[in-house]
């Protein structure tokens, strides 16, 4: 549980010199169609930003809450247009009640179904996708970074985000600086392009690093609480890897032990792993573990199984 400063000042420095290289990157560029594959590479550096933002907001940088308020505001609303407040207080709800369908925001049905239960009452827009959210599941992940974006701006509107004002004011930083230099550089179909093609492998690389953590495993519901190891370790999903996933994923491969200790720095789950596996062993709770690929098919595989419903009620009403 001891916290990491040494190796957390080298990912922070890192991470930092390659979110700002892509911009040098950008400008040198300048107008040409190559600035596409510039885009590609700022989508992968403005992940590895949020995954660092995901670890100061989980306390495992910095001690003192008001270091890890600015930092994590300066680096997520100002760095790469995600409202700290609003994520955290998501992520927070979710940490508490994972894939639980009335407590955790990240199992509402909003867009997808995760349940048939929600398939059957689900009404417009997830009712419509949910007939075939398993094909369409990447396709839409390329619109999350923009969902985001969007939902961040929204949360500034509820009143149980605090410091909305620093939060409002630090994302219109963000957004006239990254609009107003795209568009000074690139002509406007080129800047376009550019956007499209940053926000939307931005939002595919983030639904690729959160999808397997909980995607296709069990959902809760009403008082359906079992006690907190079983909560955490039931509902969670880690992925097999070497450093290579570690550095892909943020250390969220290790998903089961990030749950049960959230304020643990990342390098060290891989270490609590070997405990938290043996004593689930020991006492008999299932510790799903698998491969990335087999994750994603894992995923797909309980969407297509949760929109059958749906499937169902279309083609009686055909008939």
């Amino acid at each position: 549980m001891r916290r990491r400063p040494i190796y957390y000042a080298v990912r922070l420095g890192l991470v930092g010199i390659a979110f700002v290289g892509a911009w040098v990157a950008f400008g040198l560029v300048g107008d040409s169609w190559w600035t596409l594959v510039v885009a590609a590479g700022m989508a992968v550096t403005g992940a590895q930003v949020a995954l660092v933002m995901h670890d100061v907001a989980h306390r495992q940088v910095f001690r003192l809450r008001r270091a890890t308020e600015i930092v994590g505001r300066v680096v997520g609303n100002a760095g790469i247009g995600l409202a700290y407040g609003w994520w955290q207080d998501k992520h927070t709800r979710h940490h508490a009640n994972p894939n639980h369908e009335e407590l955790d925001p990240d199992v509402a049905p909003d867009i997808l179904v995760w349940s048939q239960r929600q398939a059957r009452d689900s009404r417009g827009l997830p009712r419509l996708i949910g007939r075939a959210q398993a094909f369409l599941f990447f396709p839409l992940l390329m619109l999350e970074g923009l969902n985001l974006h969007a939902a961040g701006v929204r949360a500034l509107g509820k009143r149980s985000i605090k410091h909305r004002g620093v939060e409002g004011a630090l994302l219109f930083v963000h957004f006239a600086a990254y609009l107003g230099a795209v568009f000074a550089v690139l002509p406007a179909d080129k800047a376009f392009a550019f956007i499209a093609v940053h926000q939307a492998l931005f939002g595919l690389y983030m639904g690729c690093i959160f999808a397997p953590n909980h995607k296709g495993m069990p959902t809760l519901t009403g008082d359906d609480r079992p006690d907190y190891l079983r909560r955490q370790v039931l509902t969670s999903r880690n992925v097999r890897g070497g450093r290579l996933t570690d550095l892909a994923l943020g250390g969220l491969n290790y998903q089961i032990e990030h749950h049960l200790f959230p304020s643990m720095p990342t390098p060290n789950l891989r270490h609590a792993q070997v405990i938290v596996r043996d004593y689930c062993a020991e006492i008999g709770v299932p510790y799903h573990e698998t491969g990335l690929i087999s994750s994603y098919r894992e995923a797909l595989k309980h969407l297509h199984h949760v929109g059958a419903p749906l499937r169902t009620t279309g083609s009686q009403r055909n008939a």
